[in-house]
């Protein structure tokens, strides 16, 4: 049986590649975990660099990460405030744009870095990761996507299940790739993670199928009984993801069967067992 999950879904990474710096948001919680994570990319020598995710407002927070410039531009991994609220604020202070993918690009050069755009929707509907390819190494910035500790909330209605599977299937082709996420600790391998993401949500699923076998009806009555190892203070949060569970299975069980299963592609990301 799933269980309440709290571990990092891979290895920790050994090292950040060295063109990385995190600087934390003190913004922890049950939903944050040790707080926003605010990545600094930029080769040395470039004398410039590249934010993601300038986090909530908080003053020191926003000065402590603009004191790591000159920024040249600013990426955002989804619109929840614990990773965006500070973001007109940062731009105030440091007069940096946000960077954009012109043209239908899908990469940008910056700071010494090839950024790499990845649409991965499922915990929100405007989810994306980055691919950072630098000297000496490669990351992708997973945002809530995935986290390094625990799994992430599929915050329904915005969010949806099957998006999220089939991102997380796009994931797995980062083996050996270190994920830095939007909470916890960096990962070594995202490949891996993914894997345990995708493994940790179909077995869900089957929990969720057994409840409505037995009589749960409603998703405060799955949530009783699929996450009765879970903190109650986590039960609403919880519930966005069972939402998208039953969203996800009644669109299954409409589909034609030989169509197959469909798998297309409010707070912050952090769930230890959604």
């Amino acid at each position: 049986m799933t269980g309440h999950l709290t571990a990092p879904a891979a290895a920790l990474a050994d090292q950040l590649p060295r063109w990385a710096t995190l600087v934390r948001a003190p913004n922890p919680g049950p939903m944050t975990l040790d707080g926003t994570n605010t990545w600094v990319l930029g080769a040395p020598g470039t004398g410039e660099v590249v934010v993601v995710d300038p986090g909530p407002l908080d003053d020191g927070h926003l000065a402590a990460v603009a004191a790591l410039g000159p920024v040249a531009g600013v990426l955002v991994t989804h619109g929840h405030p614990d990773h965006t609220e500070g973001l007109d604020r940062f731009l105030e202070l440091t007069g940096a744009e946000a960077l954009t993918f012109r043209g239908g690009a899908s990469t940008v050069e910056v700071a010494g870095l090839r950024i790499g755009l990845l649409v991965t929707p499922g915990h929100t509907a405007d989810s994306r990761c980055f691919v950072i390819d630098g000297e000496g190494g490669r990351a992708v910035c997973t945002g809530d996507t995935i986290l390094g500790r625990g799994t992430t909330v599929v915050a329904h209605p915005d969010g949806d299940l099957g998006d999220y599977l089939a991102s997380l299937e796009t994931l797995t082709r980062f083996d050996g790739v270190v994920a830095l996420p939007g909470h916890g600790p960096a990962l070594a391998d995202c490949s891996a993670a993914a894997r345990f993401y995708l493994a940790h949500r179909h077995a869900r699923l089957d929990q969720v199928r057994a409840a409505l076998v037995r009589g749960a009806r409603t998703a405060a009555e799955v949530v009783a009984t699929v996450y009765a190892d879970v903190d109650r203070s986590l039960w609403p949060a919880a519930e966005w993801s069972v939402r998208a569970q039953l969203a996800h299975l009644d669109r299954e069980n409409r589909e034609p069967p030989d169509r197959g299963d469909r798998e297309s592609g409010p707070g912050a990301g952090g769930l230890d067992s959604p």
